[in-house]
């Protein structure tokens, strides 16, 4: 054998291998053939049909609104300022407890939103929400 000689036998092999492909493939299609059937197992059951609706007992919302001059309207109806605590305490009392929503204008002053919030807490309403308007861009 000489150093330095070339023969065809040193010549560079430009053929892909596909061996390690193929052991690749064999192994993804056995992992599919056991967990295939692992997936779909399940009990064909054919269950009746029935129509059924949800029972829902929603109470009516309360709004009150604080207009400019800092008059109270119990959905859309005058109230004074003595007669206040008493529909608050009556709407707490009811079974659901609705939902009280104030709407204050909102050249109002605080002062009159904060003690009409102040006595329906005081009342025991537990579901206060404040209305408000969107903003137009």
């Amino acid at each position: 054998m000489a150093i330095g000689t070339q023969d065809d036998s040193d010549a560079m092999l430009s053929e892909i291998n596909m061996i390690p492909f193929i052991d690749v493939m064999l192994v993804l299609l056995i992992i599919f053939i056991i967990t295939v059937p692992v997936i779909k197992h399940t009990v064909a059951i054919d269950l009746p049909q029935a129509s059924n609706q949800k029972v829902v007992d929603k109470p009516e919302n309360v709004r009150l609104s604080v207009d400019a001059s800092g008059a109270y309207f119990w959905n859309e109806t005058r109230v004074e300022d003595a007669d206040l605590e008493q529909q608050l305490a009556a709407a707490a009392a009811r079974q659901p407890q609705p939902e009280l929503h104030i709407r204050g204008d909102k050249a109002a002053r605080y002062e009159r939103v904060a003690l009409a919030l102040a006595a329906a807490q005081r009342a025991g309403l537990r579901k206060i929400g404040f209305i408000t308007e969107p903003a137009v861009p």
